[in-house]
This record gives C-alpha cells, sequence and structure tokens, in this order.
C-alpha cells in the first residue's frame, strides 16, 4: 500500500486488490494498483503518478458491465464509485451528476423532485458515468435522451473541457467515448419540472418491480450481454435455441431471461468467455447474425 500526497490530496493507491468484488458478476482477478478517488483533484493525480510510473491506466465505475480477466489487469485502475452527488434543480428540470453517482439513485431523486425523464434506469445498476460511454437505457429510455453535456479529461492529459450531447455521436448502446480516452467527471441533464411527485415515484417503482420480476436479480450477472441485432431480440434468438440453463463451469444462460450469463457457482471469467462465444456460434449457425457485447472487457488481449 502506497500513499500518494501532494498539497492538495492523499490518497492510497492499493497493490494486488481482487477485483470480483468490484464487479456485479464477481469474477476477474487482481488490478496491479487500484485507487478509488472522491475528487477531481485526486483523480488527476492519480492519472499523473500512472503516468510517471509509465504503466497503463483504465477506468471502473460501479462495475455493472465489465468483465475482468481471472489473470487481473495491469497498472492502474481508477474506482470511481466514492466519486459521487449531485444537484438537482426541481424548478428548471437541471441537474448535474457527478460520474460515480448511481442511476438508480438519481432516477429516484428526480422523481421525488417531481422530474420526467429518468424513471426508466430505477434497475441499472450502474453510474452515471457508465452511463454516458455505453447510452445506457431501459424499458423506452436512454441516456442521450435527456443528456445536455457531460465534464470530462483526457487520460493523456490534465485539461477538462466539456462535450455536448451532439458531439457524443451516440446511438443504440454507444457513444464515441468507448473509443477515447476519456474520463467522465460529470453529466448534465434537463428533465421535464412540474409532474405529479406521487405519480412520478410510483412509476418508478413499478419500473423496478417489473425488471425485477423478468430479469435474474438475485444471481451475480451484468445485466444484458448482447447488444439487440434489431429488429431481433437477442434474448428471443437464444431462447428460441433451447439454451436457457445452458452452464459451462459455474456461468449459465439465465432460465429467466435468455440475455443474461449468470454466476452460480464461483464462476470465473474463462466460464463466461467460453459461454459468450457457444452462445455466438449457436445463433450465428442458426439465424446467421452475429451478436455483439455489450460488455466492456478489461485484461483480455481481444474482445470476445
Amino acid at each position: 500500500m502506497d500513499n500518494l500526497s501532494s498539497s492538495l490530496i492523499n490518497i492510497k493507491v492499493n497493490k494486488l486488490i481482487p477485483l470480483a468484488q468490484y464487479t456485479t458478476w464477481r469474477v476477474g482477478g487482481p488490478a496491479e494498483w487500484l485507487a478509488e478517488p472522491t475528487s477531481i483533484a485526486e483523480i488527476k493525480a492519480l492519472i499523473d503518478w500512472a503516468k510517471k510510473q509509465k504503466i497503463p491506466c483504465q477506468i471502473i465505475g460501479a462495475g455493472s458491465n465489465l468483465l475482468i480477466n481471472d489473470a487481473g489487469i495491469k497498472g492502474l485502475s481508477i474506482c470511481l464509485r466514492k466519486f459521487n452527488g449531485s444537484k438537482i434543480d426541481p424548478k428548471d428540470g437541471l441537474v448535474e451528476a457527478v460520474s460515480g453517482e448511481p442511476l438508480p439513485t438519481l432516477a429516484r431523486r428526480a422523481a421525488r423532485a417531481g422530474l420526467h425523464g429518468l424513471e426508466w434506469a430505477v434497475g441499472i445498476p450502474g453510474t452515471i458515468g457508465g452511463a454516458c460511454v455505453m447510452n445506457a437505457g431501459a424499458q423506452g429510455g436512454c441516456t442521450s435522451e435527456r443528456l445536455e453535456s457531460i465534464q470530462v479529461l483526457p487520460l493523456d492529459g490534465n485539461e477538462i473541457f466539456e462535450l455536448k450531447q451532439q458531439d457524443l455521436n451516440f446511438n443504440y448502446r454507444y457513444s464515441r467515448l468507448q473509443k477515447e480516452p476519456f474520463v467522465v467527471l460529470s453529466a448534465k441533464f434537463k428533465l421535464e419540472p412540474g409532474h405529479n411527485k406521487k405519480e412520478l415515484c410510483e412509476k418508478t417503482h413499478q419500473n423496478l418491480i417489473h425488471r425485477k420480476s423478468t430479469q435474474p436479480y438475485e444471481l451475480p450477472s451484468c445485466g444484458s450481454v448482447f447488444r439487440n441485432p434489431e429488429p431481433f431480440k437477442a434474448g428471443r434468438l437464444i431462447e428460441d435455441l433451447g439454451l436457457k440453463g445452458h452452464c459451462i463451469g459455474g456461468a449459465e444462460i439465465s432460465k429467466t431471461h435468455a440475455n443474461f450469463i449468470v454466476n452460480t457457482n464461483h464462476a470465473s471469467a474463462k466460464d463466461i468467455v467460453q459461454l459468450i462465444a457457444f452462445v455466438q456460434q449457436a445463433v450465428q449457425k442458426t439465424h446467421g447474425l452475429l451478436l455483439h457485447t455489450e460488455v466492456k472487457q478489461l485484461g483480455f488481449k481481444e474482445n470476445v
């Protein structure tokens, strides 16, 4: 354990920390170095430290859309789950959230303030930063619809700047942030003010109930594994092949929702990679469609 100190910060950089506890799949080997900053100053200092050490640097949010190699990750992993908070203006509908703020927390806060536009987000166990990167969505809503702008910090620089919604090249589960080395620091949303608070809270609650009843919330997963090859639904294609319940090691295609792979019994990342490949091959052989994953992978030479 090292202390990274300056006149502004004093933050611990920990060595060889198991990352399974930092992902919702509960798999993954150790980070060579891991830190959990709580401020922009700490994030900047950590990036500078990684540069000086000449080691790679990667960002982790809630780990809800992440597959980490069993061998772990080289370099510095910066987990932003403690870098959180939000500000809400109920009158004009402006919301600003720090990147580590959990989506469900922000969705509930917005509903209690009478702001319409984030009810869909209550069941997604991710962070604001991750939602911007992935253009996360559910039940007919998605991040890009209400997003106005984000603040980012390049991993190869120290100057913070703003990107407008139109700058981010949003598409289905995609933004330019997936290909460029930016750290999302915060996001601004414009929601609709003046709605009935009780009705919004009830709608938000019902959305959560629906997700829990149709998805395997009781077991570790990463959410939906595959992007939908529109107009088809990945889950339906997999289910129609009779693959629900198929296992490799401790990884299983969920019996509740076929687009989920769940960790039923101490699954390894290798189990999950093999099960993903099995599903891709089966769907391509039968339907002629290659299913692409939504999942971000760290520590692998190639994407699965």
